[in-house]
């Protein structure tokens, strides 16, 4: 996955503040690569340069086309977005359902993600040059979202979306591998047991609910080993017990 071959695309954009917050909203989530076709305000001017603060480089290296087709002349997969539903306009993704299947195209590829006029969005024609198509859930009483914060919202789930298959949800650790897994639930299983919590006839009754709420938490190798040492703890505490039972047996 290569987030830098993610292309923004803005198709007649009427606000340089808009342009500004977008190239912002790019470089915040690691892409750099704006076109921008036919250009209804001029990308360069002050307010622009102002909304884009430390991104300035992503809005002075935008490239500018005539046509959109152009634009995507060197894409292999391209998602309009749209909030209208109609005959063509079928078969809508979500941000993160178009994040899903963006991103492996990505390695090898580039791929853009295309947003209309902050007043009529994109033609139908314009989508006829989309593969596919994204749409945000959004409110009836207000379902036309700001063109800066749709490109952000896209790109966060994006971004989300790639560390999640990379395997650092949220910061977390690798997850710990099945083999240690199963070996900490085999050595539950005989701790527990040995402890009398287990019915020795059936352990894997009571075994399989901690399977599932240990399943919830995701657990990364540490905390394995953590859960691993509480075991041996316990394995220790009952042969300590067994002891002193034996040793008062024998008193007697």
């Amino acid at each position: 996955m290569n987030t830098e071959n993610v292309i923004i695309v803005l198709v007649e954009p009427q606000g340089p503040r808009n342009i500004g917050s977008v190239c912002r909203a790019m470089l915040n989530f690691g892409m750099v690569d704006l076109r921008l076709v036919n250009p209804r305000a001029d990308h360069l001017l002050h307010e622009a340069r102002q909304m884009a603060v430390k991104a300035t480089c992503v809005l002075e290296e935008a490239k500018i086309y005539s046509s959109l087709a152009d634009a995507l002349a060197d894409c292999t997969l391209s998602i309009g977005t749209t909030r209208r539903f109609g005959r063509y306009r079928e078969d809508m993704l979500h941000p993160d359902e178009a994040a899903k299947m963006l991103l492996p195209v990505t390695a090898d590829s580039k791929v853009a993600l295309v947003f209309g006029r902050e007043d009529k969005g994109l033609h139908t024609a314009e989508l006829d040059l989309c593969q596919r198509f994204v749409t945000i859930p959004t409110s009836d009483r207000l379902p036309s979202m700001n063109l800066a914060q749709s490109v952000a919202l896209c790109l966060y789930e994006i971004s989300k979306t790639k560390g999640t298959l990379a395997g650092a949800e949220h910061g977390r650790k690798q997850l710990a591998s099945n083999d240690n897994l199963e070996r900490m639930f085999h050595h539950m299983r005989d701790s527990l047991t040995r402890a009398g919590f287990l019915d020795p006839q059936n352990p894997d009754h009571i075994l399989r609910t901690f399977r599932r709420m240990i399943g919830r938490a995701e657990l990364n190798e540490r905390e394995v080993r953590i859960l691993r040492g509480l075991f041996r703890q316990i394995d220790f505490l009952g042969d300590e017990m067994q002891k002193l039972k034996k040793g008062g047996a024998g008193d007697e």
